[in-house]
């Protein structure tokens, strides 16, 4: 019993077969790095080609790295380019067992929403036609695409597949993590409405599928996992103090007073992946340094 609770083995991911989406850059490649030095062979997707091909040399060249970073092109909004992703690693791997849907963007963004003098906040008329012709449908669609579509997508598409590698892994199933974000249950719009709407329905989204595959006696779970203020492609590319709560946009600092860090968003990933995280299923963890806590939010 003591040896099977030692760190290397409650987290051990040697041997797993994994797919990062939006791997390539920021949050993604945090996973992705955490997932594949814990032992998993991790296919990173993405659009662009040298982007992820970098991500995956340079991991190679790490002295202490156990598992690898493999770069796959796949475009998450594409029925096409998402079926070809999924005959790649079935032809490559046979099975999965985790899936990171991680690839997201932040969409419209109406700034004048947090400068009380600015015009378009004279009186209601002006608000809303601000925001009305500030935002379009075809903006909407296309985020909406990326940030909660893809999910549904990019999980259907896998799902046999992550049946097949939970066969490897009695007890504990394979595991889908959703990365969603506090702007998904925070009440504030932080100047996007679209962005935060698009997280919101990516969280419930992951309710219903972990849901609806229990029910059907499909053996994967799904979970998601809400980050907070980090460093990324979306806000900066390093965020100290002065910046934290810049990102945050909320009615009051966050209680950390700093960013998160790459190891607290792989770390808690790995949890939901590996053996230590098998007994949960349909759970969305937030890792925000308190935000939520002193913030209007949904939960």
């Amino acid at each position: 019993m003591a040896s099977s609770m030692r760190l290397e083995k409650v987290f051990d991911l040697e041997g797993r077969v994994a797919l990062v989406t939006g791997g390539g850059t920021g949050i993604g490649l945090m996973i992705a790095r955490g997932l594949a030095t814990n032992g998993a062979k991790v296919y990173i997707t993405g659009r662009r080609k040298e982007v992820l091909e970098k991500a995956a040399a340079s991991f190679a060249q790490e002295s202490q790295r156990i598992g690898a970073i493999i770069p796959l092109v796949m475009d998450v909004t594409d029925r096409a380019s998402i079926s070809a992703g999924q005959e790649h690693v079935k032809a490559q791997e046979g099975r999965m067992h985790i899936l990171v849907n991680n690839a997201g963007q932040t969409g419209p963004v109406s700034r004048f929403l947090e400068h009380p003098e600015s015009p378009e906040r004279k009186d209601p008329e002006t608000l809303g036609r601000a925001l009305f012709n500030n935002e379009s449908f075809e903006a909407w669609s296309d985020l909406y695409s990326i940030n909660t579509f893809s999910i549904f997508f990019v999980t259907t598409a896998f799902l046999g597949l992550l049946a097949k590698g939970s066969e490897e892994l009695p007890g504990y199933n394979a595991s889908v993590v959703n990365i969603t974000s506090i702007s998904g249950v925070n009440k504030l719009a932080q100047n996007h409405f679209c962005y935060n709407s698009s997280k919101a329905a990516a969280s419930h989204l992951t309710k219903m599928m972990a849901t609806e595959f229990a029910l059907k006696g499909v053996p994967v779970r799904v979970n998601a996992v809400a980050p907070g203020v980090y460093a990324s492609e979306m806000t900066y590319d390093t965020i100290g103090p002065d910046k934290v709560n810049v990102v945050g946009k909320g009615l009051i600092p966050v209680p950390a007073n700093r960013s998160g860090t790459p190891e607290e968003v792989a770390g808690t990933v790995i949890y939901l992946a590996s053996s230590a995280g098998g007994y949960t299923n349909g759970q969305e963890i937030i890792v925000d340094g308190g935000y939520t806590a002193v913030n209007p939010s949904t939960v």
